[in-house]
C-alpha cells in the first residue's frame, strides 16, 4: 500500500476535515490506538499519514523541500510553488464577508495607526494570505526591507499574547484567534476579509489544500483525480458525522489554548469550536466553485499589480 503524507494545521477546522481519510490522531501527530486510528473511508489502495504543523511551517517546507504529497498552504504561499503543487477544489478556507482580523493594544486606536512607522505588528508569516490582504488594505506596494522590520512573524497562536504583553502594538489574528481577541481585552482595527468583500463582493481566499503535480507520474495516470475525489469524500463524511468530528477536534483546540496561554485564550468550549469550524468548513470548503476561483484569481491579480506576489501562471484546481 502506498502511503501519502497529508499535512494540515493543528487547528480544529483542518483536523475536522481529514480524519475520515487518515484515521484519528493526537495533536502531536501520533496515531490513536485501535479502530479510532483507522480511516473510515475506503482509501482505494492508498494510505494517508496525517502531519500536523503550523501553517507558516508548511508554507516554508513547500518552498524549501516540496516533499509533502498533500499539504495545506496559504493561498499566497502557493504562488511560490505553483509549478510543484496543484490546488484541489476541496479543502480550501474562504471567509464570506469575514476573515483575518488586525487587533490592537493600548498604543493603537485606529486602522490608520497601522501606517505609522513606529507601530509593530505581529503577523502569522510574510508568506500568508492574511499578510498579503493587510498590505493590500494598507495600499502598500513592494514593502521595503526597512519597513518589513516592523512586521514581526510569529506562530499564529502567539499573536494575542504578544499584543497583551506589549511586545508588539497590534497583530493579525487568524484561526480561533478571530473569536478570542475580545475576551482577551483587545480591540478590532480592521477585518481584512470584510474589507476584501466590500471591495470585490467575493469571498476571501485564505488557505488552500494542494497536491504534488507529479502524483500521476509517480503512481499512475489518474492518481491526482482519484486523490482529489477521496479528499472530497473525507470532507463530506466529516460534515455528515459532525458531532463526532467536533468531538475529535476538541483536543486540538485545547492544545492550541495551552500554547497561547490562559490570558490569551481561556478554555475552549465545544460551542466555540463548533462555531469556528462552521466559519471555515463550509460550502466553499466542499468545492470552491466558480466564485471561489474568481476570488483567487482576483486576489493574485491585485497582489501582483501591487508588487507583493509573483504572477499567476494559471489557476485550474483539481
Amino acid at each position: 500500500m502506498t502511503t501519502l503524507t497529508l499535512a494540515h494545521s493543528p487547528d480544529p477546522d483542518d483536523a475536522f476535515m481529514w480524519w475520515p481519510l487518515t484515521g484519528k490522531i493526537h495533536p502531536d501527530g501520533s496515531v490513536m490506538s485501535g479502530e479510532a486510528g483507522k480511516p473510515r473511508l475506503d482509501t482505494e489502495g492508498l494510505a494517508f499519514q496525517a502531519v500536523p504543523a503550523d501553517i507558516e511551517v508548511l508554507n516554508r517546507r513547500a518552498a524549501a523541500l516540496g516533499d509533502l504529497d498533500i499539504t495545506a498552504l496559504s493561498f499566497r504561499a502557493w504562488l511560490d510553488v505553483q509549478d510543484r503543487y496543484v490546488v484541489t477544489r476541496t479543502g480550501s478556507s474562504f471567509g464570506e464577508g469575514y476573515g483575518p482580523k488586525v487587533v490592537g493594544g493600548p498604543n493603537v486606536s485606529s486602522f490608520d495607526d497601522l501606517r505609522r512607522s513606529d507601530v509593530r505588528v505581529a503577523i502569522p508569516g510574510v508568506g500568508t494570505t492574511a499578510f498579503l490582504l493587510l498590505c493590500l488594505a494598507l495600499g502598500k506596494h513592494e514593502l521595503a526591507a526597512s519597513e518589513l522590520e516592523r512586521f514581526i512573524p510569529m506562530p499564529f497562536d502567539q499573536v494575542i499574547g504578544a499584543v497583551l504583553r506589549g511586545e508588539v502594538d497590534a497583530g493579525i489574528v487568524i484561526h480561533e484567534g478571530q473569536l478570542l481577541y475580545q475576551e482577551a481585552g483587545l480591540h478590532l482595527l480592521i477585518d481584512v476579509g470584510e474589507w476584501w468583500f466590500q471591495a470585490t463582493a467575493l469571498p476571501t481566499p485564505l488557505g488552500c489544500n494542494v497536491m504534488r503535480r507529479d502524483l500521476d507520474a509517480r503512481l499512475g495516470k489518474g492518481t491526482l483525480s482519484r486523490v482529489a475525489a477521496l479528499l472530497s469524500r473525507s470532507v463530506a463524511y466529516a460534515l455528515e458525522h459532525r458531532d463526532e468530528s467536533i468531538d475529535y477536534t476538541m483536543p486540538f483546540a485545547l492544545a492550541n489554548a495551552n500554547k497561547k496561554g490562559a490570558e490569551a485564550s481561556g478554555v475552549p468550549t465545544r460551542e466555540r469550536v463548533d462555531r469556528y469550524v462552521a466559519m471555515y468548513v463550509n460550502k466553499w470548503t466542499v468545492d470552491m466553485g466558480e466564485a471561489g476561483i474568481e476570488a483567487v484569481r482576483k486576489l493574485y491579480g491585485a497582489g501582483h499589480a501591487a508588487g507583493l506576489c509573483p504572477a499567476l501562471a494559471s489557476f485550474e484546481p483539481v
